[in-house]
């Protein structure tokens, strides 16, 4: 299963513009962090890979009733699996940094 290279670069480019144009990692001047939560980006992430799930299914069951044309069906199933391919990459990302950081000596 190959990803498609073309989503993932857009993907990556639709989160780092989450929050405005720039986003440094600074913090307020109230102490806040600048910019969106890592908390609020996941859940961004799962809601868009949810969401390209369910077009995924729709257009399956268009196709099946005989009122969507195959493109359609392959390329909304095709998002649906790149979606889902780029969320579970970051999760190992993530998994990794975490046992990673487990195993540093204090």
């Amino acid at each position: 299963m190959a990803v498609d290279f073309a989503s993932a670069v857009s993907a990556y480019k639709s989160a780092s513009r989450i929050g405005g144009a720039e986003m440094t990692g600074g913090l307020l001047p109230s102490g806040q962090p600048e910019g969106p939560s890592f908390a609020s980006m996941v859940k961004g992430a799962i809601d868009d890979t949810i969401t390209a799930g369910r077009q995924g299914e729709a257009q399956s069951r268009l196709a099946i009733e005989g009122k969507a044309d195959l493109r359609d069906v392959v390329m909304a199933v095709n998002n649906a699996e790149s979606t889902l391919q780029t969320v579970v990459a970051v999760r190992d990302k993530v998994v990794n940094a975490y046992e990673t950081i487990l195993r540093m000596p204090i």
